[in-house]
């Protein structure tokens, strides 16, 4: 049942955003956010009388296509307003300007702890970034560029049951450097920090999306269920750190108990302040 639906709902995700990055009339966008708003509450009140196990999967896999459709939906936005950014000359120039300021050989130090990526690749990747920043590349030619980097970092990682993990990672680690980059035109005051910022968000957001898409490709499923996957996971983790913390209170009250009950009875008496009222 999951899997039919998981089918279904990413079929209708590609009737209705097929390409992210092509522009999406607003009132378009504005209702598919609305419908993805309200979905999950029909469903619900739609299954009242269903088992709850049902309603679990069947909102489950729901939860997951809304979420997909408010993610592209704003991915969507976000492109047209960068489509603008890379389409102006003057701002292009300011941004190569203001990059070729950054000390990237200080964000490569500070990154590499946490990282811990191989120094060619991200030199490498630094040096294509500004040469088709250069080159006053079209969206679509940044998008190619992403996913050509996507392809030459997880090729290695291709056809192994270690590909959705290694992609996870390369998520991380692409945010991290990213955001030591945003900070060091931050600190710099740089004159193209907001268009930096909004090309920012793009590159992330798309990233995410064909990252998702390899995984769900490598997997064999579709990217809403590696979403929902991902989902229940979360969920999972957050139900175990609750019971976690149940464990670890109980605990705390067993240990204070424990310790109470092993002191002189002289001290309780002392430490209890009903203790002289029951005297009297």
């Amino acid at each position: 049942m999951r899997n039919c639906d998981h089918i279904l709902y990413q079929a209708l995700v590609e009737i209705l955003i097929p390409d992210v990055l092509r522009p999406v009339p607003s009132t378009l966008t504005q209702a598919i956010r609305n419908f993805a708003k309200s979905l999950e509450g029909w469903l619900t009140n739609a299954m009242r009388d269903f088992p709850q196990q049902v309603i679990q999967t069947k909102v489950g896999v729901v939860s997951a296509f809304a979420q997909t459709l408010r993610r592209y939906t704003s991915l969507n936005h976000l492109a047209q307003a960068a489509r603008a950014v890379l389409q102006n000359t003057s701002q292009i120039n300011q941004m190569l300007s203001d990059l070729n300021r950054v000390d990237f050989a200080n964000v490569q130090e500070q990154a590499s702890w946490v990282c811990q990526c191989e120094e060619s690749m991200v030199q490498r990747l630094e040096q294509d970034f500004k040469l088709t920043l250069q080159q006053q590349s079209s969206l679509d030619q940044w998008a190619s560029w992403l996913d050509n980097v996507v392809t030459q970092v997880l090729k290695q990682h291709a056809g192994s049951p270690s590909f959705p993990k290694a992609a996870r990672q390369f998520l991380l680690k692409w945010s991290f450097y990213s955001s030591m980059v945003i900070r060091d035109l931050t600190l710099r005051s740089a004159a193209s920090f907001g268009s930096f910022h909004l090309i920012r968000l793009l590159y992330d957001e798309y990233m995410f999306y064909l990252v998702e898409h390899r995984v769900a490709e490598a997997t064999g499923e579709t990217p809403i269920a590696v979403m929902g996957e991902f989902n229940d996971l979360a969920s999972l983790s957050l139900t175990l750190l609750d019971k976690d913390d149940l464990r670890e209170d109980r605990g705390r009250e067993a240990n204070s108990d424990a310790r109470s009950l092993g002191e002189p009875l002289v001290k309780r008496e002392r430490s209890d302040p009903n203790h002289s009222l029951q005297g009297i």
